[in-house]
């Protein structure tokens, strides 16, 4: 098993959903969690119990990553509680199906890119500032970012352009042995649009035939990459997006 004792981990948006498998399998293995939430204390809350529970020390921080000062303020309290940060999980975000090129808003476009596009931008900014040498970024994207889906030009345009800078980042500071990858997860279920198991039957129904393996990803498929980048089994590698999708072609 890999182990991350006395690493300090922060991953954005991890009330629930990615972030909240994300920072409870770094906890198994060690590390001491950063939870970020933007308004959800409840589920902040259990998660913070949970992880409590694992034996390792753990903050909670509301932070919206739509807005700069809160990405600072994030940061600086997960320095201030553990003097130090190894690793950086910018996962935060919203999703948006179903909606056509000629039916999107200003209001929707602005939304997701504010929390996809800039809290991205901005939570690796400071990561890059802020990680220990040898430390780990790591931005979680979406299979739209690789594969067109009708209906979702706002959500996977949003999710595209942080991948441009994590290989910007990765050149930029790989020679502080510092890597920069992202994970590239297929639709999940449970999570995000299809926790509820009823929710999109048609979408549900495409995707699913898409897949070979037929079924949609779960968080723990996701976690089991990020626990592979975060480890000491990724120090080379660098730059790189992961795509985490049995094999599906959308």
């Amino acid at each position: 098993m890999n182990k991350l004792n006395n690493k300090v981990a922060i991953i954005t948006g991890s009330a629930r959903g990615l972030g909240k498998a994300i920072a409870e399998r770094y906890a198994a293995l060690g590390a001491n969690i950063v939870i970020n939430y933007s308004r959800d204390k409840t589920s902040a809350d259990e998660v913070l119990s949970n992880i409590s529970a694992m034996g390792v020390k753990v903050i909670a921080v509301q932070a919206d990553v739509s807005k700069v000062a809160d990405i600072e303020h994030l940061f600086a309290e997960a320095k201030k509680a553990f003097g130090k940060i190894d690793i950086v999980v910018a996962n935060a975000g919203i999703e948006m199906v179903e909606t056509p090129v000629t039916d999107f808003t200003e209001e929707q476009f602005d939304r997701l890119f504010s929390i996809n596009t800039k809290g991205s931008y901005f939570t690796m900014q400071q990561a890059a500032k802020n990680v220990e040498d040898n430390g780990r970024i790591i931005y979680i994207a979406s299979s739209t970012t690789a594969f067109p889906v009708p209906g979702m030009a706002v959500y996977g345009g949003s999710k595209t352009t942080p991948r441009y800078l994590v290989n910007v980042l990765a050149q930029e500071i790989g020679h502080r042995g510092v890597t920069v990858n992202s994970i590239i997860p297929f639709a999940v279920d449970h999570s995000g649009i299809f926790a509820d198991p009823n929710s999109y039957p048609e979408l549900r129904k495409s995707l699913l035939e898409s897949c070979p393996m037929g079924r949609l990803a779960e968080v723990e498929d996701v976690a089991n990459a990020a626990e592979f980048f975060a480890s000491d089994l990724s120090s080379f590698i660098n730059g790189q997006h992961l795509l985490v999708n049995g094999g599906a072609n959308q």
